[in-house]
């Protein structure tokens, strides 16, 4: 099976560079892959990208060496079995809050007898290899989104669960549901203590923490932390700046106009 060179650099104890997709396209996608982000996440939550789009993404990642993963729009068992099929090599999932969730999630993801995780692997059979499901539960990652005070509360419970390999702070829904602003970057005190507890936790826990950020200076920060996974901005947030930026030089190094000659 493919190896998930996901898993190689946390071994290594490296951190890695996750890229996000919004734009559901495949010439976005690769041109996305093609700059030599470690990860890129495909997210299928939040904006416009279906099931049928996320294929095409998935296999536009397919041409790089770049990781393929995929964030669900929720714990339920369909997508996250069907975006396995399709050869996604790791899932994060939203509002996981409770051990049993992220018992489920777990499930979900696995075949038996460590999960649920039924059958078919249709398209990860092309990408992963022939023996994809001899090894599949050892390759994939499954990261747990935490976001919530009631996911606080009981992060050692989930984090606890065996087969969980990381968690995923949300920033804007963790701040939100601690009455704090609902930004990536520059956290409201009472929200960075629980991201530095997120983190605490999880080191002690052996697992791996990931955050998503807004700049990359936000992200080289988390990593100076400990993070071991950081994601910066978004393939459309990317494009909207770049094109700010160009616009603004232009217009402030553009000839003034010519005065009236009347």
């Amino acid at each position: 099976m493919r190896s998930n060179r996901l898993r190689e650099i946390w071994q290594a104890g490296g951190a890695a560079v996750n890229g996000w997709l919004a734009i559901p396209n495949g010439f976005a996608a690769e041109t996305m892959a093609h700059q030599g982000w470690d990860t890129l996440t495909i997210d299928m939550q939040h904006g416009v990208v279906d099931y049928q789009a996320m294929v095409s993404m998935l296999q536009a990642i397919s041409t790089t060496a770049t990781v393929p993963l995929v964030r669900v729009p929720w714990l339920e068992p369909g997508i996250l079995m069907k975006t396995l099929d399709a050869g996604a090599y790791g899932v994060i999932c939203p509002m996981v809050n409770t051990r049993e969730d992220a018992q489920k999630l777990v499930a979900y993801t696995h075949y038996a007898p460590r999960g649920t995780r039924s059958f078919g692997p249709v398209r990860a059979l092309l990408y992963g290899g022939a023996d994809y499901p001899a090894h599949a539960n050892d390759t994939i990652v499954t990261f747990a989104m935490i976001e919530t005070a009631q996911a606080l509360d009981n992060l050692d419970a989930i984090m606890g669960v065996e087969g969980l390999d990381a968690v995923y702070i949300g920033p804007s829904d963790l701040s939100l549901s601690l009455g704090c602003r609902p930004v990536f970057d520059g956290l409201d005190p009472k929200a960075q203590q629980a991201v530095d507890h997120i983190l605490e936790r999880a080191k002690a826990h052996g697992i791996v923490a990931g955050i998503h950020n807004g700049t990359p200076e936000s992200a080289l920060g988390r990593i100076a932390q400990g993070f071991q996974f950081t994601t910066v901005s978004s393939d459309a947030r990317l494009m909207a700046a770049g094109s700010q930026q160009i616009l603004q030089t232009m217009r402030a190094s553009a000839p003034a106009p010519a005065p009236d000659s009347y």
